[in-house]
């Protein structure tokens, strides 16, 4: 809540804080400026948090967690450069090759694997591979085969020198379950959401859900090839496993991180309303698909080419300058 305020203030100050000034300043041509100011304040904190964990000397782990299209991936990119400015080369790994054995993955209640609950993941390999690397070990790193359902070790190794700082993303990175054997004061923990500040007015908000549902319909056609109706479809399923797997634990992060930019429906509407167009009337998901379409349509366009390499929001319609 703090964190929305915070963003709340910034945006009235900037009179930026309803679709209506926003839409404004389009039309009076300072779409480019807004862009700048938003990226601007996403440098910023990148940069505080950045400080934060390099004056924290007892962070060994660097935790990342938040919800779907929250923009973890660029976030962690943008983050490593800010630490590698203050000294510290940061060294990925990925929880995605720590998943238990296919057999031994547990079923949810409709029998279908439950690749998102905590027991899917192989927590004591994970941890004392965590612990070797921190005391300065190589350790053979497993690539998870998702096609046979087993961990495959390719004579992947990893070592971190003096200077090198574990950066970790994941569903479960905030609960301290997944690092049990890593004490508290060695992990920074950071928790990020898009949780959208704009208004349609002065009395009605716009639903961050829907928000990052949007974003996730543009990248899923974009780099997935689903369709807006199939992610529609599991959108369910996964505001589900974060509500039982990442929310209860965002309290806990050391920073967070608002992943929201003000002008991002305005440029994402182009790119999502053709999609959201394709359901008809013979999908349930119509009503949905066609409640996401008038609230895009309240926006005016702004042009994709102003938006910088490095922006979060490239990490949804193409064109990042990382590799996401």
């Amino acid at each position: 809540m703090s964190t929305l305020n915070e963003y709340e203030e910034i945006y009235k100050i900037l009179k930026i804080d309803t679709v209506h000034r926003l839409n404004k300043k389009v039309e009076q041509d300072k779409g480019k400026q807004t862009i700048m100011l938003a990226e601007a304040l996403h440098e910023k904190k990148i940069s505080d948090i950045a400080d934060k964990i390099i004056s924290n000397k007892s962070a060994k782990i660097v935790l990342i967690a938040g919800p779907s299209s929250s923009g973890k991936t660029t976030f962690a990119n943008r983050l490593g450069i800010q630490l590698m400015l203050n000294g510290k080369r940061p060294v990925t790994i990925s929880v995605d090759n720590y998943f238990v054995e296919r057999e031994d993955n547990p079923k949810d209640e409709f029998g279908n694997y439950d690749f998102e609950c905590l027991e899917a993941l192989d927590v004591e390999l994970l941890n004392d591979h965590i612990k070797r690397l921190l005391t300065g070990e190589e350790v053979e790193i497993p690539t998870f085969n998702f096609k046979y359902g087993h961990k495959e070790y390719n004579g992947t190794t990893l070592k971190l020198e003096s200077d090198d700082i574990l950066v970790m993303e994941g569903i479960h990175c905030l609960n301290d379950k997944l690092t049990m054997a890593i004490p508290r004061e060695q992990k920074y923990k950071i928790y990020i959401s898009d949780l959208t500040v704009l208004n349609l007015d002065y009395y009605n908000n716009i639903s961050t859900t829907d928000t990052r549902l949007i974003r996730r319909i543009v990248r899923d056609n974009q780099f997935r090839g689903y369709s807006a109706l199939q992610t529609i479809k599991i959108w369910y399923s996964v505001n589900r496993g974060e509500t039982k797997y990442i929310f209860p634990y965002q309290e806990e992060a050391d920073s967070m991180f608002n992943s929201s930019l003000i002008y991002e429906l305005s440029v994402l509407k182009d790119y999502a309303i053709p999609l959201l167009k394709e359901i008809d009337n013979s999908n349930p998901e119509c009503a949905e698909a066609t409640r996401l379409c008038n609230l895009l349509k309240y926006f005016n366009s702004i042009p994709d080419e102003y938006i910088p390499k490095t922006s979060l929001i490239r990490e949804f319609i193409g064109g990042s300058a990382f590799d996401v």
